[in-house]
Formats: structure tokens, C-alpha cells, sequence
């Protein structure tokens, strides 16, 4: 992943040209001058498409799982936390990345069945899916032509099995369960010899010449990861969604300038409509922003997606520790009403099976799902978006789903709820989600109290979080 800090800075709402169906989806960080906003008719309906979508799955997958480390990052020679090296090559780095990359003999995920993977994702509710085609490591997940450091070379044993094209096989069977794909593709490539010249030792995660003094280097890179997103752009069948890790590879840095509108005019002529992410970067390319391991502290007037972690780590680590299905039932219900996409990180394990704890995780908040998506879909913020453990999210009809989230996975239903900063309209009737009870309601000051009865709240619908729906 990024692997940066910063604040999240507030981007202008596009011109009131353009029309209010495409208006959400168009709003741009940093949208201050034409050249910066997305016009593309079809890339503003998928944005408005994918706002719909709400709840995504990510995926960090590779040679890795097999230690059981960070992704990619103990590769990268800086005093991080995330870069620290463990195990008996530890000490010395070159002896460290000479076995790092051989991993690559040995991956042989022979459980993997990524129709089991689309079915858990679609059980929960999840719509969308992103997946590690490469990470910084530069290890492929897909049969590209451009290197041998990939899982369908001869020296890697699962290069025999049907599925070895993994990236392939998986858009296939996300897609034939109805859901948008995602190709997350790293712009650093750690492994090639145009990004870190064997030449140079590296000193961090950037390019470890000049560029400018060595531009027939930078040109061949740049050269190979055209190329490689090119494959990826015409041999996976649809794509929704580019999503392009390593904000550091730009312009403004180094120079390492891989020449975005060459690659997004590209992308586009292959996929329609195509959603470009390039995270961190700012501009034309980066279609949506994706705060990382966090939630924005109010709604944003650009299009936005939260991406985090369901355990502590992006890639598989033996008994790591998962949030509990009520915790991550509550994010997702605070990011929608927020007006944001949540997208929840699992790392498979080196067997090619998901976790079973995740696995669990998954079933618990599609049990949820099932009674209350209808407040989570397709939905937009209304204000005042939160009211102490209630969340407010707006339906295209014109109803309001007030969601009140227990504190904790023991919590229950109070017997009344009071919201002061929005009211029901006179005579509307207020319901709970999954029950067929007509509410009883009062108006206290500018606000209300809805009553929750006992025989209710003994025999709730669902676990965690109730919905309560009315007309404002």
C-alpha cells in the first residue's frame, strides 16, 4: 500500500454546468483549473456507478504470504516500521532480497478457487473487487510478457495449474457473480532493473539513479509499465476500475514522470469509462481519492473511498488479529454516511484459501447486509450525517435511514432514540428495517424520540446496527 501520511485536503465541487445526477462523481481533488477536471461522459456515469456500489473487496496477495510478512516493504531500505526485516537473512539485505525473490520456486497456492472467494465476497454484500495484480516487489500475478518474475513462469511450481494466470481467473469469476473489477497495479517496481538499477544500491522507495542523467533507463521503464498495463487493459475482459498504488512516482518527484495521460488515453481506448485512481497524485488521474486505514472526520466534496484492513496487516500474517464483524459493520455504516466506498482488505493465505476468521467476518455482516442494504446502497449523505451512535443516510426516493450503531457487539436496542437535527414529516410513518412494526414517534423541540418496544428489542432483526427509515 501508499505507506504515507498527510491530511486529506478538501478538493472545489465541479462547475454547476455540469448536470446534478453526475455532480457527486465529478467533484475532483485539487479541481482548480479546467485541465484538472474529468469530462469524459462515461468515466462520470461509472464514478456515479460506483458511488452506488458502497462495499468492496480488496485483495494483497503474492509470494510473501508464504513468511507471512508485510508486502513488498521489507525490500525497501528505510528506517520504517513497516520495512523491518525479520528471519535467519535478516542481517544482511542483499542475502534478505535474494531470498525475498526466490520465494517465487516455491509459491504453490493449489487451494486457490476464486469462485469460493466471489461467493464469500458476494454473501457479505460486497459489490466490487480490487485486486494486486503487482505489488512494489514486482512480482506479477498475471501472465504478463514483460518479465520472468511472475506466477506463470517455469520456475514457479504453480505455473503448471490451470489457474495459474490468477489475475485472469479471478476477474472471471468476480465478474460472473456480478461484481466490478478492479486491477490495482503498482507504478514503483521494485525488481526491475530500469526502476533499481542493479548498478546502484537503493536508498529508499524511489528510483535509485537520476533520471534525468540516464533518461534511456527511465525511458525503458517507463516503456514496461506501459506495456504491462496494456496487457492488463486488453487480455482481463472488463475493467471498472485502475487502480495505481505508489503516489511517490510522479512528475513532482525525481522526475519520475511515467506519463499518465499516455497510459489513462490508452486504459481508455481498451475500457470505456474506465476509472482511474492514481493514489496521491492528485489531478485528472485520480478519479477518486482512497484514504488509507482511516476515515475522513466529515463528509468530503469529492468522490472517496476508504480502503483498510480487516486484520492488522495487508497481507496474510499468521494469527493476526481481525476486527470484530461488529466494529467493521459500524465503519462501513460511518463511511456511507460520510458519502465514501469502503473497501476492506483480506490477505489470503499461502494455500490460496481466505482465512477462516475472514471468511466468518464476512458471513456475519452479510447476515446484516441482507436485512438492512437497502439504507447502505445507492445512497447519498444528508446532513447532520451523524448524531451521537445514530448515521444518516438518503435514498433516491426521497426516505432517510437513521442507523443507530451499538457501541459494542454486546449492545442492544435502547427503548428510545432521540434525534434532534432532523424530524419526520407530519403523518410519515417511521419503520425499523426487518420487522413488519409500524413505530411509534413524538416530537421533542426541533427534533423526535422514536419508541422502541420491548417485544422489538428482545427479537431484533439483526445484530449490531438497526436502521430506522422515514420522510423528512
Amino acid at each position: 500500500m501508499q505507506r504515507h501520511r498527510g491530511m486529506f485536503h478538501l478538493c472545489l465541487l465541479l462547475s454547476a454546468a455540469f448536470v446534478l445526477t453526475l455532480e457527486n462523481a465529478s467533484a475532483r481533488q485539487g479541481a482548480g483549473v479546467d485541465q484538472d477536471r474529468e469530462t469524459d461522459p462515461l468515466v462520470l456515469k461509472k464514478l456515479e456507478w460506483f458511488q452506488d456500489q458502497k462495499f468492496g473487496l480488496l485483495l494483497h496477495w503474492g509470494t510473501y504470504s508464504q513468511w507471512g510478512i508485510v508486502e513488498s516493504w521489507t525490500l525497501c531500505p528505510e528506517d520504517e516500521p513497516w520495512c523491518q526485516r525479520r528471519g535467519p537473512y535478516a542481517s544482511n539485505y542483499w542475502e534478505y532480497k535474494k531470498a525475498y525473490e526466490a520465494l517465487q520456486t516455491t509459491f504453490n497456492p493449489v487451494k486457490f478457487d476464486p469462485d469460493t472467494w466471489a461467493a464469500a465476497a458476494r454473501e457479505a454484500g460486497m459489490r466490487y473487487v480490487v485486486f494486486t495484480t503487482k505489488h512494489h516487489d514486482g512480482f506479477c500475478m498475471f501472465d504478463t510478457k514483460q518479465t520472468n518474475y511472475r506466477i506463470t513462469d517455469s520456475s514457479c511450481p504453480f505455473s503448471r495449474n490451470p489457474r495459474s494466470n490468477v489475475a485472469k481467473e479471478l476477474f472471471n469469476s468476480f465478474r460472473k457473480a456480478g461484481f466490478g473489477i478492479g486491477a490495482y497495479f503498482s507504478k514503483p517496481d521494485w525488481h526491475s532493473p530500469d526502476y533499481w538499477w542493479p548498478y546502484f544500491p537503493p536508498l529508499d522507495r524511489n528510483v535509485n539513479y537520476d533520471v534525468k542523467k540516464y533518461p534511456e533507463r527511465w525511458s525503458a521503464f517507463k516503456k514496461y509499465t506501459y506495456d504491462q498495463l496494456e496487457e492488463l487493459m486488453t487480455g482481463y475482459g472488463p475493467i471498472d476500475i485502475l487502480w495505481l498504488d505508489g503516489g511517490w512516482v510522479k512528475p513532482d518527484n525525481k522526475g519520475q514522470d511515467v506519463d499518465m495521460p499516455r497510459i489513462a488515453a490508452m486504459a481508455r481506448s481498451h475500457q470505456p469509462g474506465l476509472i482511474v485512481v492514481d493514489r496521491a497524485v492528485g489531478g485528472r488521474y485520480e478519479d477518486y481519492r482512497t484514504p488509507e486505514q482511516e476515515i475522513p472526520a466529515k463528509p468530503l466534496d469529492y468522490v472517496w473511498e476508504t480502503c483498510m484492513t480487516m486484520a492488522t496487516s495487508w497481507s496474510y500474517v499468521p494469527d493476526d488479529t481481525y476486527k470484530p464483524a461488529s466494529r467493521l459493520i459500524g465503519l462501513l455504516v460511518d463511511i456511507v454516511a460520510k458519502g465514501g466506498n469502503f473497501l476492506l482488505n483480506i490477505g489470503p493465505r499461502p494455500d490460496g484459501e481466505l482465512p477462516p476468521v475472514s471468511l466468518e467476518r464476512l458471513k456475519e455482516i452479510g447476515a446484516w447486509m441482507k436485512v438492512n442494504g437497502s439504507a447502505i446502497y445507492g445512497t447519498r449523505p444528508i446532513a447532520p450525517y451523524s448524531e451521537g451512535n445514530v448515521r444518516f443516510t438518503r435514498m433516491n426516493n426521497g426516505m432517510v435511514n437513521a442507523i443507530y450503531v451499538g457501541a459494542d457487539s454486546t449492545a442492544a436496542l435502547p427503548a428510545d432514540i432521540a434525534i434532534t437535527q432532523l424530524h419526520p414529516r407530519a403523518g410519515s410513518e417511521v419503520t425499523m428495517l426487518g420487522t413488519n412494526t409500524r413505530l411509534h414517534w413524538e416530537e421533542r423541540g426541533a427534533g423526535f424520540v422514536i419508541h422502541v418496544p420491548e417485544s422489538l428489542r428482545h427479537s431484533a432483526p439483526c445484530k449490531y446496527a438497526w436502521v430506522f427509515r422515514f420522510k423528512t
